[in-house]
């Protein structure tokens, strides 16, 4: 053993021998034998365990001064960044390291600046005279490690250095450090495992803009770290691949269990073999691309998607609330000719639709699980559970690249308007996925439970594919709006995370108590904004926090979410690193770059400034099934307008102010109509309704433009109400005039309002 060891000492020592003499001669000449020595040993530790790709290196000045900012992930940022450069980099770093035998003498050697609270000027002093003395000087302005993997607050000073220095700034961002044994995921430290060797890193290195624009810093570091997460190899990937990899290492443990009628449990490898068995019954039935699916979350809806993919087909889930008319649209634009359904299922929406457009060619998944030959499972489940993971996708002939080939395809609720054909690409799929698993919000050791509906995106990446490919287990019941039912799994599963909107959410209040939730973590809402009492109620009746965040069917949907706090007295500043701001949506996830829009002149505004939101990054969809829509929707250098305002504060968390499309313009001016609700629900006492009984839309009117309408379910005073809403500050143009009395507040199957069928009342 020690002479191995040694053996492998000494060879390390001659690889180190001959590159530092290769590299010497052809160093920079203002890079000295000892700093080249230094970058040498790192670039042996770099090349032993990382493999980089890396885009605007050309970016890197030559002569001159430079302030560099980088995102900070991991230890190992700071030999990216020292090797990547051919001229010597001044880093900025904790005066503690000075302190250490090896980390001082590296420090010493590399000329570092050391960092402390108590001289934090003096810091700055001396990186700023290092750049008037043409250097590069580089800080992580984060100033520690991220706990997260997004990018946390960046602290101000190194703005200061940059003007003082007379140099421009140069941003780079880094990616794929996070699950690294060096950086905090896991909230942890060094003790886990690597999850890939050598691990694929993505460097993008900025163009360099002048000190005066460091308010753009952030959004700047956003887009190149959207552009490095967009480089990842694995992202090229095939969607059905990565369901069979992770279904293929739950092997025998169960993975899903189906609540529709009574309790089923079923395994990871059973579901991967059904799914396998169906996948060949597509395959004779149809010769079509797109497949339709009309079922509720649970075990039929879960193989008839993983039979899509495993056939290589693409299914396309059907809103079934829908009326006849927009459904028969869906159902011809996406140009299916096969229906997959359970029998049970149809039969019930029958029941409420009793025209629902089913077409010709319907095929009973239900009904195939249940005829399937044991023989003919037995086989599968045999190879699933003793073949290598990476044996199975070549047995099932699956695709090795998806990429940007069409995945599936999600029509959007059609709050205000038609549904639009949205098409997601298998790049598109795997990045979300990647996203949310960054994030940490679902525990690998987790139990999941998902209602909402499969056309919903969040129950279709997160409540589907996530949960397939990840470890935790998932638990399914077939309507959001059976409360009763959703306490009870939560309470007898042990579930640990629910994600919902705050419409579907709200009943639980009724129906839970602490003793109910008491295994569960949080709970994670989306799809609307979430009031702030129904924030409080959870913590203060169910002891359980909720985790606000954004999405949209055009992202995968995943943008943002808050994430819990971390306690970390020694480092955080206060003890606590933030994770989540009330009446934020997180900060956005790892990849995603987002800016702010002026609607009128389209200028970019500064991110504390409410704009319209645009986004980019590879979660973003491929387009829509209609191209003038696209066109619409997409700029030109690929940003998505989402539609919606927003703004982001200090610490990087998102703000949203409402759907530009729930905007009305009166006498010049833009009246949120969601600000006006939440003032009616109050001066209503409507602050803890479980209904929704009251909601704003807008009609045209002759002299200003526009005008509010108030459509409510109870009799109400208006006068009082008008005055009441004075009263609480808010002002004359904001308070409506019209009101009107409908039967029902309209509501779409994914707890939205109907846009649409406001504005009709209101126009009516």
């Amino acid at each position: 053993m020690v002479v191995a060891m040694a053996a492998v000492v000494a060879f390390a020592v001659i690889v180190f021998l001959l590159a530092f003499a290769w590299r010497a001669p052809r160093r920079h000449p203002s890079m000295s034998l000892g700093y080249c020595a230094m970058q040498t040993f790192c670039w042996m530790v770099l090349k032993c365990f990382y493999k980089i790709k890396v885009r605007g290196i050309e970016n890197f000045p030559e002569t001159g001064p430079a302030l560099v900012l980088s995102n900070h992930v991991a230890y190992a940022d700071v030999l990216v960044v020292g090797v990547l450069s051919r001229r010597p980099v001044r880093f900025l770093s904790w005066e503690g390291f000075e302190r250490q035998k090896f980390l001082g003498f590296m420090c010493r050697m590399m000329g570092t600046i050391p960092v402390s609270e108590s001289k934090a000027k003096e810091a700055i002093l001396k990186s700023a005279e290092a750049l008037k003395r043409g250097e590069i000087v580089c800080i992580f302005p984060e100033g520690s490690l991220t706990r997260n993997g997004s990018l946390m607050q960046l602290r101000k000073g190194f703005e200061l250095i940059a003007r003082r220095g007379g140099a421009p700034i140069v941003p780079i961002a880094i990616d794929g450090m996070w699950g690294s044994f060096l950086s905090f995921s896991g909230g942890k430290f060094f003790w886990k495992l690597p999850q890939h060797f050598p691990r694929p890193i993505g460097v993008v290195v900025g163009k360099p803009f002048p000190a005066e624009e460091h308010a753009r810093t952030r959004l700047r570091l956003l887009e190149l770290a959207s552009e490095a997460f967009a480089m990842r190899p694995s992202l090229e990937g095939h969607l059905s691949r990565e369901m069979v990899r992770g279904l293929a290492q739950k092997g025998t443990n169960v993975a899903m269990v189906d609540l529709a009628s009574g309790r089923r449990e079923y395994r990871a490898s059973t579901l991967l073999a059904l799914s396998w068995a169906f996948a060949g019954e597509l395959k004779r039935r149809t010769t079509a691309k797109r497949v339709a699916i009309v079922l509720p979350p649970g075990v039929c809806a879960t193989v008839a998607n993983l039979g899509c993919l495993l056939a290589d087909k693409i299914p396309v889930n059907l809103n079934f609330s829908l009326g006849r008319e927009q459904a028969e649209s869906c159902l011809q634009r996406a140009e299916v000719d096969l229906v997959i359904t359970a029998s049970a299922f149809r039969e019930k929406l029958s029941e409420r639709s009793p025209d629902f457009p089913w077409g010709d060619q319907i095929l009973d998944v239900a009904d195939f699980m249940m005829k399937s030959a044991r023989l003919s499972l037995g086989w599968r489940v045999g190879l699933i559970r003793f073949l290598p993971g990476s044996w199975l996708p070549l047995c099932m002939g699956l695709p090795k690249r998806g990429g940007e080939a069409e995945a599936a395809l999600l029509f959007t609720s059609g709050s205000s308007g038609q549904p639009k054909g949205v098409r997601l690409s298998h790049r598109n799929l795997l990045a979300n996925i990647r996203q949310i698993e960054n994030a940490e919000i679902l525990p690998e050791e987790g139990v999941f439970l998902s209602s909402l509906p499969v056309f919903h995106s969040f129950g279709f990446t997160i409540g589907l594919w996530y949960c397939l490919s990840r470890s935790p287990r998932l638990v399914t019941l077939p309507s959001p709006l059976d409360s009763a039912a959703a306490v009870k799994a939560i309470k007898e599963e042990k579930v640990t995370v629910v994600v919902g909107t705050p419409t579907f959410l709200r009943p639980y209040m009724r129906r839970a108590t602490a003793a109910d939730f008491a295994t569960l973590e949080w709970a994670v809402v989306g799809a609307e904004k979430c009031p702030g009492d129904l924030v409080d109620a959870f913590i203060d009746k169910l002891e359980t926090p909720i985790l606000e965040g954004y999405g949209i069917t055009e992202t995968s949907p995943v943008l943002s979410v808050n994430v819990p706090d971390l306690s970390d007295p020694e480092e955080a500043p206060g003890g606590v690193w933030v994770g989540t701001v009330r009446g934020s949506v997180g900060r956005p996830v790892i990849g995603v770059a987002i800016r702010f829009i002026d609607p009128t002149t389209e200028a970019v505004l500064p991110s504390d400034q409410v704009g319209l939101l645009e986004v980019r990054g590879p979660n973003v969809f491929m387009g829509y099934l209609d191209a003038e829509q696209t066109a619409k929707a997409m700029t030109p250098d690929g940003w998505y307008r989402t539609g919606d305002l927003g703004r982001m504060d200090d610490e990087g968390f998102l703000h949203l102010a409402g759907r530009l499309s729930r905007f009305s313009k009166i006498g010049g001016e833009m009246v949120p109509h969601g600000t006006v609700e939440d003032a009616l629900r109050k001066v209503l006492g409507l602050i803890a309704s479980l209904e929704v009984k009251i909601a704003v839309s807008s009609a045209a009117e002759a002299t200003k433009g526009e005008q509010l309408v108030v459509l409510h379910v109870d009799d109400i005073d208006v006068e009082t109400v008008r005055n009441a809403l004075a009263a609480e500050g808010l002002a004359n143009l904001w308070i409506p005039k019209v009101f009107k009395k409908v039967p029902v507040i309209p509501i779409l199957g994914t707890g939205k309002l109907d846009l649409n069928k406001l504005r009709e009342l209101a126009q009516g």
